[in-house]
């Protein structure tokens, strides 16, 4: 009787054992979030100006008051809610600038979502406004399709929709809805 008795002790300890080992499958997970709520950036940072090189020269200077990580989400990203400015100096060091209200930096999928009076000042001073702006920063490649309007050296088109390159060498305006021939 007794060998029985501690038989069933034995079974019903492995049983116990057993479940928990396959029940702590993401239990780590799990503790780093208590106390974050996934709603809440997992910080917040102030005055930021950071400076990025190539080969020891300056290609970019990003400015912004204030930037909230999202980084904990299941699709990170960082949002910039009291704007961004960007300039971008090219191998001749001319500088182009990039302004806008809010963006978001998704890294996942390598875009910047930029939104509310976006304005590109081009260092030979092209400009384009629009309300949202998304940039591809693996092909480097800039679209929307919100309404925009586009000042080339001749010329100020208006259309719904944008494409180009980073250097803004091939910019096409889609769906022109008006051009309006500049005089020097």
């Amino acid at each position: 009787m007794r060998k029985h008795i501690s038989y069933n002790i034995f079974n019903i300890v492995t049983i116990f054992i057993v479940t928990m080992f396959f029940s702590c499958n993401d239990s780590f997970k799990q503790v780093q979030k208590i106390g974050i709520s996934e709603n809440e950036p997992i910080g917040v940072d102030h005055n930021v100006n950071l400076k990025y090189t190539d080969s020891g020269r300056v290609s970019a200077n990003l400015i912004s008051t204030k930037v909230l990580d999202y980084t904990n989400r299941d699709f990170p990203f960082r949002q910039f809610t009291d704007g961004v400015t960007l300039y971008i100096y090219d191998k001749d060091n001319k500088k182009s600038t990039v302004q806008a209200d809010n963006a978001f930096v998704y890294d996942n999928t390598n875009l910047i979502d930029m939104q509310d009076n976006v304005v590109i000042t081009t260092h030979d001073n092209q400009v384009l406004k629009t309300e949202q702006l998304f940039y591809n920063t693996t092909k480097e490649w800039l679209s929307t399709n919100k309404p925009v309007s586009f000042k080339t050296k001749t010329d100020l088109i208006n259309g719904n929709g944008f494409d180009s390159n980073s250097e803004f060498s091939n910019a096409e305006v889609l769906e022109v809805t008006g051009i309006i021939t500049l005089e020097d």
